[in-house]
């Protein structure tokens, strides 16, 4: 079962309304630090936040990271950060005084009833291409039965309102590039000179360094997470997109699972399952099988740093489809639901643009990975598209977008947030 949807999410905000009123009255009248941060991350101490610490405290910022749980604390206290629960009232505290704050997903990776007042930086977790925000009218729904009570014209402008007044504290949301932030600036109802054009901090990783050296680092994590893969195995990365709770369509059925394992083993390849950590859906096939295994965030929390050790991607609507064109990654679009999705979530420009053909089923999915697997002029054409598809969307392949994110700070604290010029690193 799905552990969230956005109309429960939703919902809770609106119920929390006293709370988040009462914090924005505090914060009115206790002062903030002048070189105090403090960091937050919706899936642990990682993404993008974790990137621009590492810049903000080799520069000597003094910061703290608000921690959901003991497992956040013990991988903060491994990398020798500070840390402090977020719901505690220390971690109320920390955000209140803190001069910047900054979040990877929502005011919730922080402590979200302190937010206000501060230098906030919302990193986001992806270059977006199914509508996020003000732009996608599922983001903004509550639960039916608040609809039927108030109306549900009423209750998406009722959210809308409450999301415009929290993104009006956004003071930077960093874009991979031109045709990115303009998405941005319209979810977040942003001006573009708190969108600066400055790559994502985030997918630094998968540009720092030599090709070969990435490969072994992640080929390696992977194997510490998983354990037991075969050594020369091909790894093939199947990553699902949520979809607001509702069940995904698109699990195998048994006869399907039976192919997919036998083109597997055929092919000596193994299929790393990641369903979305919020969403509904059981990957399991129904006899058990070496071949295919598991990679959820229990076991890796930001997957985007082991993108080098995999062969290929299968994926839907992720973002992930644009993080591995950094790789590069051939990519197998696995769509059953196309046309219920675009009606319910849509997209930023068309999804064929990036897609071009995507499979409707896992028996038309397993056909292409047996193509990308065993022929090289399919392989080499689905690279072409993906290095294509990283030309249009990132600005930057440098890994310093964390350096250019953490002077655009630096700036907007001085002043207006200004996009730095292409190669100023």
């Amino acid at each position: 079962m799905a552990s969230f949807s956005f109309g429960a999410g939703n919902a809770r905000k609106i119920a929390a309304i006293p709370l988040y009123a009462a914090g924005r009255l505090a914060t009115a009248l206790i002062p903030r630090s002048t070189d105090e941060w403090v960091f937050g991350c919706a899936v642990g101490v990682a993404d993008g936040a974790l990137a621009l610490w590492r810049v903000a405290a080799a520069d000597g910022v003094q910061a703290v990271w608000l921690v959901a749980d003991d497992r956040d604390a013990a991988e903060a206290a491994a990398l020798g950060i500070r840390a402090v629960r977020r719901s505690s009232p220390r971690g109320w505290w920390r955000t209140a005084r803190a001069r910047v704050v900054v979040v990877t997903h929502g005011l919730g990776d922080a402590n979200r009833y302190a937010v206000r007042g501060s230098f906030l930086v919302q990193l986001w977790h992806g270059i977006p291409l199914k509508r996020i925000g003000l732009d996608s009218p599922a983001m903004l729904r509550l639960p039916r039965a608040i609809q039927l009570m108030i109306g549900e014209r009423q209750s998406t402008r009722l959210v809308a309102a409450m999301y415009r007044s929290a993104t009006r504290g956004i003071r930077l949301v960093p874009a991979a590039s031109h045709l990115v932030r303009g998405r941005l600036e319209s979810a977040f109802a942003l001006d573009d000179a708190r969108v600066p054009v400055t790559g994502e901090p985030r997918v630094d990783v998968l540009s720092q360094g030599d090709a070969a050296t990435r490969r072994r680092s992640a080929r390696a994590s992977i194997e510490a997470a998983v354990g037991g893969l075969p050594p020369d195995a091909r790894l093939i990365l199947y990553a699902p997109t949520w979809r607001d709770g509702e069940p995904d369509p698109a699990v195998p059925d048994a006869a399907q699972w039976r192919r997919l394992a036998d083109l597997l083993e055929h092919q000596d390849a193994v299929l790393l399952v990641r369903s979305h950590p919020l969403g509904a859906g059981e990957y399991r096939p129904p006899v058990p099988t070496p071949r295919v295994r598991a990679i959820g965030s229990d076991l890796v929390r930001d997957i985007t740093p082991t993108l080098p050790g995999f062969d290929a991607l299968i994926t839907d609507y992720s973002s992930l489809a644009f993080d591995s064109a950094l790789v590069p990654l051939p990519v197998i679009y696995l769509a059953p639901d196309e046309a219920d999705y675009t009606r319910r979530r849509g997209f930023y420009g068309s999804y064929r643009d990036v897609a071009v053909a995507p499979a409707r089923d896992w028996d038309a999915a397993a056909s292409e990975l047996e193509a990308v697997l065993s022929d090289p002029a399919d392989r080499d054409e689905r690279l072409r598209r993906a290095t294509d598809l990283s030309a249009r969307v990132h600005a930057f392949r440098d890994g310093g977008n964390a350096v250019r994110v953490y002077r655009a700070i630096r700036a907007g604290l001085s002043g207006p947030p200004s996009s730095p010029r292409k190669g100023d690193t």
